[in-house]
């Protein structure tokens, strides 16, 4: 039955019990829905503005010695911060993915949903979420660096980007767990399978899409990060090591434009941010589409 018919039939119902007179308008109703289109329009709107900005004012300068293998202060090259983004969120998301759906696992399948652990591991999830990325890079400086003697490092940076991220992942994870419908795992259990294998086998294949949306916004959050990287990863412009300073793209465009002596290479630099950051997502799309349809 489509929603059309439900609501009409509501409507005559409430006619009939004389709470909606004949030809009468909800005008809350109407309001509502011209302002959430409104909303709607008004975000897309911006959206092909930023977008259509950084295209006008970065195609033009997007050359070929931007792709160089080496960086100089002629070319500016882009390749080894790309190499350096690939590598910094590979790093993070083993460190944090892991983590953080175990993490949910534990949350949803094994812990008493009315204990005081479960609680205060949520309370210090949220509190970690709202942590200004400055004071994560402070920590990373004074923490990864300092005490533990890494550095500005593509580790420190990858270790404090892991901290950040792992509220998300957590959070994505338990959601999506607590989207499989219970009886999955009783009627698992009772063909006779154990915790593990229900937990592995029946329940994970169908909450892989919504982890998978998890890792996708953990990866944006890496790829866009400044701020704690720049305390923690360092600036140097070229493909670094896992214990060598490097710059990532988002990093890499901040510097050239606070410098304000390549500002065209930084439009440039934002063009293929956008199109690595589109890339990334899209691939992970494929990837989520591919697993609901195995989950199914």
């Amino acid at each position: 039955m489509s929603e059309t018919v439900i609501r009409d039939a509501a409507v005559r119902a409430k006619r009939k019990r004389g709470a909606v007179p004949a030809g009468h308008i909800d005008w809350t109703s109407v309001l509502l829905k011209d302002l959430t289109r409104a909303g709607a329009a008004l975000s897309a709107g911006i959206l092909v503005f930023v977008m259509a900005f950084i295209l006008v004012k970065g195609i033009p300068n997007i050359r070929g010695e931007l792709f160089s293998s080496t960086y100089t202060s002629e070319n500016c090259s882009v390749l080894p911060a790309i190499l350096n983004t690939v590598e910094m969120t590979a790093l993070s998301l083993a460190i944090a993915g892991p983590v953080g759906i175990l993490a949910a696992i534990f949350l949803v399948e094994y812990a008493d949903h009315t204990g005081k652990i479960v609680g205060l591991i949520r309370l210090t999830a949220e509190t970690l979420s709202g942590i200004p990325s400055i004071v994560y890079g402070l920590f990373g400086l004074l923490f990864f660096g300092n005490a533990c003697h890494l550095g500005y490092s593509m580790l420190s940076g990858s270790l404090t980007m892991a901290i950040m991220i792992l509220p998300l992942i957590m959070r994505t994870s338990e959601e999506a767990f607590k989207s499989v419908p219970v009886s999955y795992r009783e009627a698992s259990f009772g063909l006779g399978a154990g915790k593990l294998r229900t937990i592995m086998q029946v329940v994970l294949p169908p909450a892989m899409p919504g982890i998978l949306s998890g890792v996708i916004l953990a990866t944006g959050r890496i790829v866009g990060e400044t701020a704690a990287l720049l305390y923690t990863a360092g600036t140097v412009a070229k493909a670094a090591g896992i214990t060598e300073s490097g710059r990532t793209l988002a990093v890499h465009m901040y510097v050239l434009s606070t410098e304000g002596l390549h500002i065209e290479q930084a439009y440039a630099t934002a063009v293929v941010l956008l199109l690595t950051v589109f890339l990334i997502n899209r691939v992970s799309e494929i990837a989520a589409g591919r697993l609901a349809g195995k989950g199914r």
